[in-house]
């Protein structure tokens, strides 16, 4: 899977329509290997890109848990963190 994929369920605030579109996109262009695709290409491209947003959005939106909603900034601290451990100070 594309590491650019962020998780986007049970976050409080919840994820917003350009998260899921840029999700999205990163997914279609995995897939299709093209980071922008041929004008013949380009509707199609376009039109997988706003299917996926939108089945992504129906998950998103059918999907149930008991947990509380994680926050944002704790979890971007935590990666932050993990990075930092895994690859060093790079403000070198």
């Amino acid at each position: 899977m594309c590491r650019n994929i962020k998780p986007l369920f049970n976050f409080d605030p919840p994820a917003t329509d350009e998260e899921i579109q840029a999700a999205a996109l990163q997914f279609v262009r995995k897939i299709s290997g093209f980071t922008k695709p041929s004008k013949a290409n380009e509707e199609a491209f376009d039109a997988a890109v706003l299917e996926v947003s939108a089945a992504a959005h129906k998950l998103l939106d059918a999907m149930v848990t008991p947990a509380a909603p994680r926050d944002r900034e704790i979890e971007a601290q935590r990666a932050r963190e993990r990075s930092q451990k895994r690859f060093g100070d790079s403000r070198q």
